[in-house]
């Protein structure tokens, strides 16, 4: 198949890429920079400049291909920034505007196959209850974009067209700048994660969320939850990297530190227990790692060997 995929530089797009490549695919990749776009031909991609929100450049683009994967995000440059309500206006807007106007150039285009990258945390606060695709989403002021790059993918479903949605869980890996900050503050003593500590976190790799948007090439229409097995709580979750870097078990925040951190505060704070289990029955996909206890070791060797681990 010919496939289009924005986002092919981040942290799941960088890794998809190859995997479609390997699969025979002819995959045009959209990159913002000459060098990101010079590596992406030697890998065996086309690849393209192009503004998402310029509806003409997007319909010239999208057109002749059989399927369009949306990776599109704009997130803030650290931890520190992502409480800045503003920080997020960008990432709004490709959730809101780019990821309408790829669906309509993709009608346009005759591409049959339109998957878009979603939130599993965007789920409401379930204690220990498994939450599956039948929950609905209770996004928080910073992220109500999300139910609108959701809607827009559901309305690529008919006549035979697949809308996917894939929910990815909180994600971790070796080039995740979020890890970075939470290292430092573990290694303080502080581990910066509000809400209970009997509350959940479901993780996912950056590889197992790679593998997860290659295998909806072949998944029917709908929504699935991209996550590991076996959910964490706050308190297990820190620990396991704490006891992953060698470090003594930190500090989490105190209760009413979550009210201070606004509506970012009350979605991290939220218990998700994120059932893959749709997914896993609809498809060959099942994570690399089935915990992020599983996940960490590896990672902080990656993260060793390239410098980023001080």
């Amino acid at each position: 198949m010919r496939i289009l995929v924005t986002g092919s530089t981040g942290v799941v797009g960088s890794r998809l890429i190859p995997l479609l490549l390997r699969g025979d695919h002819r995959v045009t990749a959209v990159a913002r920079s000459p060098a990101s776009r010079q590596k992406l031909q030697r890998e065996g991609a086309v690849a393209i400049e192009l503004d998402l929100f310029d509806r003409a450049a997007v319909n010239r683009a999208v057109q002749g291909h059989d399927a369009v994967i949306n990776l599109a995000t704009h997130m803030p440059s650290s931890t520190t920034r992502m409480f800045w309500r503003g920080n997020w206006r960008e990432n709004d807007r490709l959730r809101r505007e780019a990821s309408g106007t790829l669906v309509e150039a993709a009608l346009a285009g005759g591409a049959t196959r339109f998957i878009q990258e979603s939130f599993a945390p965007v789920y409401p606060d379930r204690g220990d209850t498994w939450i599956d695709e039948a929950t609905p989403i209770a996004p928080v002021a910073y992220n109500r974009t999300i139910a609108d790059a959701e809607a827009h993918a559901g309305s690529f479903s008919s006549n035979g067209r697949a809308g996917i949605v894939l929910r990815f869980g909180a994600f971790y890996g070796p080039d995740a700048g979020q890890v970075v900050d939470m290292i430092g503050w573990i290694k303080r003593g502080w581990a910066p994660m509000p809400g209970p500590r009997t509350a959940y976190i479901s993780s996912c790799s950056h590889d197992d969320a790679a593998t997860a948007a290659a295998e909806a090439m072949a998944l029917p229409a709908g929504i699935y939850n991209v996550a590991d097995d076996d959910p964490l709580t706050h308190e297990e979750y820190v620990a396991s990297l704490a006891t992953a870097l060698r470090v003594p078990m930190p500090k989490l925040p105190p209760s009413w530190m979550t009210a201070i951190m606004g509506s970012l505060g009350e979605l991290l704070s939220r218990s998700v227990r994120v059932s893959n289990r749709k997914l896993r029955s609809m498809s060959t996909w099942e994570p690399k790692y089935p915990s992020v206890r599983d996940g960490w070791p590896p990672v902080l060797a990656q993260m060793a060997a390239t410098g980023r681990l001080s």
